[in-house]
């Protein structure tokens, strides 16, 4: 059920309340302790979360190394999406890094909603959206800053000819 303090979110911004009643049966509140592991990379993606309260961590684990800490969602973000986007499995995996509070929309109940209520769908996937771009743009600055730090520890040069001389 939908509680009303969380309706200043940004994933809930435009939403009038019709619309958050509407949408309210399809979320799930659940708690996650510090620590838990909300999805795992490479498993089933069934469904996404909202964070409300606390700090999500998404980590990338590359085939060739240890896993990265690729973005952090805080309450308003979303984690999970590729639920949404209908692939098959997570491509990153969440992990609660404080206690967490948050909202699971499950794949099946999100086509549910869509399918019932058009409109709303619309509206939602529009807000879906628009939380998902904000933060690729931030994951392109933790990226862009990962490997500034990795360039920088690096020792100099030493093996590298400049192909100029």
């Amino acid at each position: 059920m939908f509680r009303q303090e969380y309706a200043h979110l940004a994933i809930f911004e435009g939403l009038n309340p019709q619309q958050i009643q509407a949408l309210s049966p399809f979320l799930e509140e659940v708690r996650y302790p510090s620590g838990t592991v909300i999805f795992q990379q490479g498993n089933f993606a069934d469904a996404l979360c909202i964070v409300l309260e606390g700090e999500v961590q998404i980590r990338y684990k590359p085939y060739d190394g240890p896993s990265l800490v690729v973005a952090r969602i805080s309450p308003g973000g979303v984690c999970g999406w590729s639920a949404a986007l209908g692939r098959d499995v997570y491509t990153s995996s969440a992990v609660a890094n404080t206690e967490v509070v948050a909202y699971r929309l499950k794949r099946a109940c999100l086509q549910t909603l869509c399918e019932r209520n058009p409109e709303l769908g619309r509206v939602w996937l529009e807000r879906l959206a628009s939380v998902i771009a904000e933060r690729l743009r931030n994951t392109h600055v933790s990226i862009l800053e990962m490997l500034t730090a990795s360039m920088d520890l690096q020792p100099s040069s030493q093996g590298c000819q400049n192909q100029e001389e």
